[in-house]
């Protein structure tokens, strides 16, 4: 299983935020400290912002912060805002998919528990597990009184 590049840009997104809570961070300089684009972290933020994870601010002085608590944003959410498609194989689409074993296959179900636990283990952490707890991280990410 792979995560999207839009739920790896969550991540960091929100680890950056985690490390500077408080302050309103612009989106080009998180696009600038991980060397990622601006237009698709903008896209991420948008989706975050949607889903009442961070606030946006235009204009000027604008930029995004954190919303809820770090305790309160659990791994396993963020990763489930940002996925369209759990479905790791043909037969778990929306659509079904055409295989002409799907009747009588195992596989889907065994595919759909590997699935759930990975996001119940997901579940367990939090952004304070990621940041807080990782003073390294958190000294990396931290920004400069402006």
């Amino acid at each position: 299983m792979r995560l999207n590049l839009q739920t790896d840009y969550a991540l960091r997104l929100l680890s950056h935020l985690a490390a500077n809570q408080g302050r309103l961070v612009t989106i080009a300089a998180i696009a600038d400290r991980f060397h990622i684009s601006k237009h698709h972290l903008t896209k991420v933020a948008n989706v975050l912002a949607r889903r009442g994870i961070i606030e946006t601010t235009r204009g000027r002085s604008g930029g995004v912060r954190l919303v809820r608590p770090l305790k309160a944003i659990r791994i396993g959410d963020v990763v489930r805002c940002m996925e369209n498609d759990f479905g790791l194989v043909e037969c778990m689409s929306a659509e079904g998919g055409a295989c002409v074993i799907t009747s009588a296959c195992r596989l889907n179900g065994i595919l759909a528990e590997a699935v759930g636990a990975f996001l119940a283990v997901l579940d367990r952490y939090t952004l304070h597990d990621l940041i807080k707890r990782n003073k390294s991280l958190e000294a990396l990410l931290a920004q400069e009184a402006a």
